[in-house]
């Protein structure tokens, strides 16, 4: 009797440690996450940081330069334009001689 009582009360150890043990895995790999998560935000942000309205050909400062209605971004030190995404499809449904005029102002003519 006392040694079914004995293996009855180790089992009971036995069965709350494996849950203490699984909970503390689980809080343990919840807080890696979050911390791989925050070190992944801060990595973007930082390259954000680092890239943000630079020019990708010298690595410069760009200025955004009104265009008849479309911001083009161009290079302070090497005047590249660059568009963002759907700027030039803005360019191509301008009328031929809006297009013609716009291409002529970007390049200074």
């Amino acid at each position: 009797m006392v040694e079914e009582d004995k293996r009855r009360e180790d089992d009971w150890f036995r069965r709350n440690e494996e849950k203490l043990i699984d909970a503390a895995r689980q809080a343990r790999e919840k807080r890696e996450r979050e911390r791989a998560e925050t070190e992944a935000a801060e990595a973007r942000a930082k390259l954000k940081a680092l890239h943000f309205m630079k020019c990708p050909k010298c690595g410069h400062d760009l200025r955004e330069d009104d265009l008849s209605g479309i911001k083009v971004d161009v290079c302070s030190f090497c005047e590249g334009a660059f568009f963002d995404a759907g700027e030039l499809e803005q360019v191509f449904m301008k009328r031929d001689e809006e297009r013609k005029g716009l291409l002529g102002k970007l390049l200074r003519l």
